[in-house]
């Protein structure tokens, strides 16, 4: 059952309000009314929050909110909320929080009691996964890599026997780079999506093994160009990984044993990972 739509806002309350990711026409109807209706704005970028403003002929008053002053100017607006003011928080593009300032605001509300709504909408980590063809029952958004070479390799080391789909946010300057890193580490055969542009003209969705992806991208410069969300697909212990001599150990001991308690025994005896063996069991034995 639905509840009858209202453009009023509550007093005291912040609002985690998400704004297009690039065509603006995927704002909700709800975020332009909170958005019109509430005391103050507090905005990552000022200046582009009110073209978006202005677009919708909003005049609502913006303050700035943005990663260098967040936890200095929490306490102002805290204040404002508590004296009975509605607010709301909005990044430059999707929703606040993700990858985006918001955080210390919001935790700080909710210590303080203050109420928080929060509404739904674009997200460019839900959008690309979506269209990407990679598992997303299951998946785990990492957001901006490191910028040195040895904390991406780092993170790709700590990530490689992942099974969940990854997600990372990157920037056109360091795409090429956070991708040799990613080969180096994970092989050339992971396959990966790379989704930029998303929601606006020149949006592109490609799918590759990473060993093509890097040529493909180094034929047109164009090609690194704009926003970009990465997704690489979570390892798989493929059965011809694994020694058949361990497989069929496996086996054996599954028709006795609990299939965790088997993977352990197994891996002890032949010197594989547990759970590798654990992960192959639970796709290959009824």
């Amino acid at each position: 059952m639905s509840e009858t739509n209202s453009c009023s806002v509550d007093v005291a309350t912040l609002y985690i309000v998400p704004t297009p990711i690039g065509n603006l026409a995927d704002i909700t109807q709800r975020a332009l009314d909170v958005l019109a209706n509430v005391d103050l704005i507090a905005a990552e970028d000022t200046r582009h929050t009110s073209r978006l403003l202005s677009h919708f002929a909003i005049p609502t008053r913006t303050f700035a909110l943005h990663d260098h002053n967040e936890q200095q100017k929490a306490d102002v607006l805290i204040e404002k909320l508590q004296q009975g003011s509605s607010i709301a928080l909005v990044s430059d593009a999707g929703t606040p929080l993700i990858s985006d300032p918001g955080y210390h605001l919001v935790t700080r509300c909710r210590q303080a009691g203050v109420k928080v709504v929060p509404l739904p909408g674009a997200c460019a980590v839900i959008t690309a996964l979506s269209a990407s063809g990679l598992p997303s029952d299951r998946f785990s958004f990492e957001g901006f890599l490191p910028a040195k070479s040895k904390g991406r390799q780092d993170t790709f080391r700590n990530l490689m026997e992942d099974p969940r789909t990854l997600i990372f946010y990157e920037s056109p300057h360091r795409i090429l780079d956070s991708l040799a890193d990613m080969l180096a580490v994970l092989g050339p055969d992971r396959d990966v999506v790379l989704a930029r542009e998303l929601t606006k003209t020149f949006e592109t969705i490609h799918g590759a093994s990473l060993g093509d992806l890097l040529p493909w991208l180094n034929e047109d410069s164009n090609r690194i160009r704009g926003e970009m969300v990465l997704l690489v697909a979570g390892y798989r212990a493929d059965k011809e990984d694994m020694p058949a001599e361990a497989l069929r150990t496996l086996k054996i001991l599954v028709a006795e044993l609990p299939l965790k308690k088997a993977a352990a025994m197994t891996a002890e005896i032949h010197g594989v990972k547990k759970n590798a063996l654990y992960k192959w069991g639970l796709e290959n034995l009824d």
